[in-house]
C-alpha cells in the first residue's frame, strides 16, 4: 500500500488550530515559568529567609507533581481527559498567586506544590489530547511543535525573570502570567466541550493513588537523604528507594523494571533518557562557573543552545512522520551518549570551554528526536483505555530518573568534590551516565526490533 504524505498545515486546519492554540500557550506559559523561577530563586528565598531550604521549592514541584500525575492518569481513564484540563490550569494559577504573594517560605512552598500539581495534571491530559486530537502521523508534528514552545523561554525566559525581579520584585515572575494563563483556559473550554464522550473499559489497569503518595514521599526523602549525605540518611536513603521501587511495581506497565520487549521497554527507555540528560542539564552550569570562570550570565548558555538544538531535532522527525520510531529512539540514546562524553571532558577540564557547547547540542538533539518517538511509539502500543495510566508512567519514570541522577550528583559533589571543586565528580558522574545511554540504546534495539510499533489500539 502506498502512503500517503501527511497533510501540510497540520497544526492550523480550522479542526485543529483552536486545540493547538491552547496547547501551545499553556506549554509555554509552563516552560516560562520553569526557567525563570531558576533565575529569581535566590532572591525570592533571600526575601523570605528560607536559605536553608534553598531546593525545597523545586523539590516541592516536583513530589506535587509525581502524585497528580499518576492522579491524572487514573481520572483520564476513568472519565477521560475533560476533567483534569480544566483542573490542571486552575490548579497551577493558584499556585501561581499563592506563590507570588507569598509571605513567608512555607506558603511558597504550598504555592510551589499547587503548581507541581497543576503541572503533573496538565502534562497527563494534554498528551491524551493529543491523542484524541491528532492522528499517528500528525502526532510527530505536533510534539515539534511542543518542543518549539521552550525555545523561546529557554532563550529569553532567565533574562525577561532577571529583569522583573530587579525591577518590580520577584513576586512577578509568578503573577505576571496570571493573565496569560487565563487566556489559555479559555482557549481550552470549547476545545473541550468538542471531544468525544468518554467509555471506560472496567478491566483496564488503574494506578493506586496511595502507591503515588508514597513514591512521591519516598523521592522527597531521597533527595534530602542526597542534599545531606551522612551514614544515617545512607540507611534512610536506601530504605525510601526500596519503598519506591516496591511501589513503582504497581504503577508501571508489568515488565518496565526488567525492560520487557514492547511497552515496557518504551516506559524504561524515557526515564533512562530522561535521566541520562537530566544530570547534563543539572550540572552544566556549575562546570563552565567552577572549572572554566564563567560568569553567572554566561554560564547557563550551553543550555540555551541545548534546547535550540532539541527543538531542531524534533522539527526534523516531525517531517518524516514514516522514520522508524524504534531508529530514531536508538539514535537519541547515541546523541545523549555522546553529549555525556563530551561534557565528562569539559567537567574534568581535559577538553575547551566551547566543547560544552557541543555536549549540549548532542544532548538536545537526542532529546529532540528521542522524546517524540517515545511518544509516538507509546500511544502505538497502549490500549486505549490504559493511554491514561501508561502516560503517567512515562511521565512518573522520566521525574523520578531525573531525581535520582541530579541527587547521585549531589552525593559525588560531596564525596569526591565540592561545588567549589567539581571537575572529578561531575565527569565521573558524565562517564555513568554515558553509559546508562549505551544501555538505553541496548535495550531499545532488543526490545522494540527494527519498526518498535504494533497497529494502533482502537
Amino acid at each position: 500500500m502506498t502512503r500517503t504524505e501527511p497533510r501540510r498545515g497540520v497544526l492550523w486546519t480550522p479542526e485543529h488550530r483552536l486545540t493547538t492554540a491552547g496547547l501551545l500557550l499553556v506549554i509555554t506559559l509552563l516552560a516560562f515559568e520553569s526557567m525563570g523561577v531558576a533565575t529569581a530563586m535566590p532572591t525570592m528565598v533571600a526575601d523570605l529567609d528560607g536559605g536553608e531550604l534553598y531546593s525545597w521549592p523545586f523539590t516541592a514541584f516536583l513530589v506535587a507533581s509525581v502524585a497528580a500525575t499518576v492522579l491524572s492518569g487514573r481520572v483520564c481513564d476513568r472519565r477521560g481527559p475533560t476533567l483534569s484540563l480544566l483542573a490542571g490550569p486552575w490548579l497551577f494559577l493558584v499556585g501561581l498567586v499563592t506563590a507570588g504573594a507569598a509571605p513567608s517560605m512555607e506558603v511558597l512552598l504550598a504555592g510551589r506544590a499547587l503548581q507541581g500539581f497543576g503541572a503533573g495534571v496538565l502534562m497527563v491530559a494534554t498528551s491524551l489530547l493529543v491523542a484524541l486530537t491528532y492522528d499517528d502521523r500528525e502526532r510527530p508534528v505536533m510534539y515539534a511543535a511542543n518542543a518549539a514552545a521552550w525555545v523561546l523561554p529557554a532563550v529569553v525566559g532567565p533574562s525577561i525573570a532577571g529583569v522583573v525581579t530587579e525591577t518590580v520584585g520577584w513576586r512577578w515572575v509568578y503573577l505576571g502570567l496570571v493573565p496569560l494563563m487565563l487566556v489559555g483556559i479559555a482557549l481550552l473550554v470549547p476545545v473541550v466541550r468538542r471531544l468525544p464522550a468518554h467509555v471506560p473499559d472496567p478491566a483496564a489497569r488503574r494506578a493506586g493513588i496511595v502507591a503515588a503518595v508514597v513514591v512521591a514521599l519516598a523521592v522527597a526523602v531521597l533527595m534530602w537523604a542526597a542534599q545531606h549525605p551522612s551514614p544515617v540518611a545512607f540507611g534512610y536513603g536506601g530504605v525510601a528507594l526500596v519503598v519506591a521501587v516496591m511501589c513503582l511495581r504497581t504503577l508501571l506497565p508489568t515488565g518496565t523494571l526488567r525492560a520487557r520487549a514492547g511497552l515496557p521497554t518504551v516506559v524504561a527507555s524515557r526515564a533512562l533518557l530522561g535521566g541520562a540528560f537530566a544530570g547534563m542539564e543539572a550540572y552544566l552550569p556549575l562546570t563552565m562557573s567552577q572549572v572554566h570562570g564563567y560568569n553567572a550570565a554566561l554560564a547557563g548558555l550551553p543550555l540555551t543552545v541545548s534546547a535550540v538544538s532539541w527543538s531542531a531535532a524534533s522539527a526534523v522527525q516531525g517531517r518524516h512522520p514514516d522514520w522508524s520510531r524504534a531508529a530514531l529512539l536508538r539514535a537519541g540514546f547515541a546523541f545523549v551518549g555522546a553529549g555525556l562524553v563530551l561534557f565528562a571532558l569539559v567537567a574534568w577540564g581535559g577538553a575547551p570551554a566551547w566543547v560544552a557547547f557541543a555536549a549540549a547540542a548532542c544532548g538536545g538533539a537526542g532529546m529532540g528526536i528521542g522524546l517524540p518517538s517515545i511518544s509516538v511509539l507509546l500511544l502505538r502500543l497502549s490500549p486505549v483505555a490504559e493511554r491514561g495510566f501508561n502516560t503517567s508512567a512515562v511521565q512518573l519514570g522520566d521525574w523520578i530518573s531525573s531525581a535520582l541522577t541530579i541527587g547521585a550528583g549531589g552525593v559525588l559533589l560531596g564525596v569526591f568534590g565540592s561545588t567549589h571543586d567539581p571537575s572529578l565528580p561531575v565527569a565521573v558522574l558524565a562517564l555513568v551516565l554515558a553509559s546508562v545511554a549505551v544501555l538505553g540504546a541496548g535495550l531499545a534495539a532488543r526490545g522494540l526490533g527494527v519498526e518498535g510499533a504494533e497497529p494502533e489500539r482502537v
